[in-house]
């Protein structure tokens, strides 16, 4: 952070917010966002240039926050540096948006890289939490409204195709999480909601694009190639990050939001009627989409 500048304690307090995962995609559009309203922003990346777009744009209102969500050492170094500026009010809001998302074959996807997804995408955001609730009205001693927690779960934290469940999983534990911090937190007057997008075309999309071709010479390879070409392509044809980043500027200031929000372009095709279907029927249809079906697996060998 720039020691130079320095800002009415006040001000950055009552319309302050802290999003993590600034440097690309939906928190960055987040982050811009919020900016664009009047309010300041602390923003986390992993590396300082990743926040230099960001500082030059909004060089008055934004300050980067250098950690990682899973080096807890260094969320709380970053938690003082906001608690110093914002004085003895309270932040408007966190928003826990960084994660990751590596797609790959429950059989065959290293276990690291799934334990991986559990320690960025859920305790990541535990960690946050733990360290900003004072700041967000958990301290009594401080002024102000209280904050609110926004948590970026997704599409996938209720319906999960082939290939990706470590990130599909790991966003179930967060959706079950916010509940139970939502619940916990009404002692404190904070409230917690969570985010569910559908298809956005961010660079965790791209990542997660290009792990999937590792796994293309297996028995999985035909299914995977036939999941590239459909999910990825709705995915690219979902909402944009700006929009995205709109809303969840609307969802963190209006009076009274919903608990969750499923932010899904295609709402009637890919919410709707996937929730109402019986989890077989679905099964079924994946299988024969997505070339899952026993008879398959010879062709997959062959090929």
């Amino acid at each position: 952070m720039d020691g130079k500048v320095v800002h009415d304690s006040k001000g950055w307090g009552m319309k302050a917010v802290v999003v993590t995962g600034v440097s690309s995609g939906i928190g960055n559009a987040t982050a811009r966002a919020l900016l664009d309203r009047g309010y300041y922003v602390f923003g986390s990346v992993r590396r300082q240039a990743d926040a230099a777009p960001l500082v030059d744009t909004y060089r008055d209102k934004f300050v980067p926050l250098v950690f990682d969500v899973t080096d807890e050492t260094a969320i709380a170094a970053a938690a003082e540096i906001v608690s110093e500026r914002i004085g003895n009010v309270c932040l408007s809001g966190l928003i826990n948006n960084a994660g990751i998302g590596i797609s790959g074959p429950v059989l065959l996807q290293p276990m690291d890289e799934i334990r991986k997804h559990f320690d960025v995408n859920v305790f990541g955001p535990i960690s946050v939490v733990r360290a900003f609730v004072g700041m967000l009205g958990g301290d009594e001693h401080r002024t102000g409204p209280k904050g609110r927690i926004v948590n970026i779960t997704s599409i996938a934290g209720k319906f999960v195709g082939p290939f990706f469940g470590a990130y599909a999983g790991s966003k179930h534990a967060l959706e079950a999480y916010t509940d139970a911090m939502r619940r916990e937190l009404m002692l404190y007057g904070i409230d917690v909601v969570a985010v569910g997008p559908g298809g956005v075309d961010t660079p965790i999309t791209n990542k997660g694009e290009a792990h999937m071709g590792a796994y293309g010479g297996t028995e999985f390879g035909v299914a995977i190639h036939a999941t590239e070409t459909e999910l990825i392509a709705r995915i690219r044809d979902g909402y944009t990050p700006d929009f995205v980043g709109r809303t969840i500027a609307d969802i963190l200031t209006m009076k009274s939001p919903k608990v969750r929000y499923a932010l899904v372009k295609s709402k009637l095709r890919d919410w709707t009627i996937p929730m109402s279907l019986p989890k077989r029927v679905i099964d079924r249809v994946m299988a024969r989409n997505f070339g899952l079906a026993p008879e398959n697996r010879k062709y997959a060998k062959e090929s």
